[in-house]
């Protein structure tokens, strides 16, 4: 599946592989420690939030998308 945005495609796909290989070869196994996928997340999710406002795609309600979830949640 492809990303919002054209230009995060190969991101997506690069941290798909990433998490994917943890999961199934570390997680799965017992050994949750470490994220080694973390890095490779967070630049894909800056590429989705950019894709997303340069698409004007309105996201009112999705404090999810980044680390705003906690201030939004102590602000109410």
């Amino acid at each position: 599946m492809n990303s919002v945005g054209e230009a995060c495609t190969e991101l997506k796909r690069e941290y798909d592989q990433c998490f994917n290989r943890w999961f199934a070869e570390k997680f799965l196994k017992g050994d949750s420690a470490g994220d080694p996928c973390g890095q490779l997340f967070k630049r894909y999710q800056l590429c989705v939030q950019k894709a997303i406002k340069e698409k004007d795609i309105p996201i009112e309600g999705l404090e999810f998308m980044g680390p705003s979830k906690g201030k939004a949640e102590n602000s109410s």
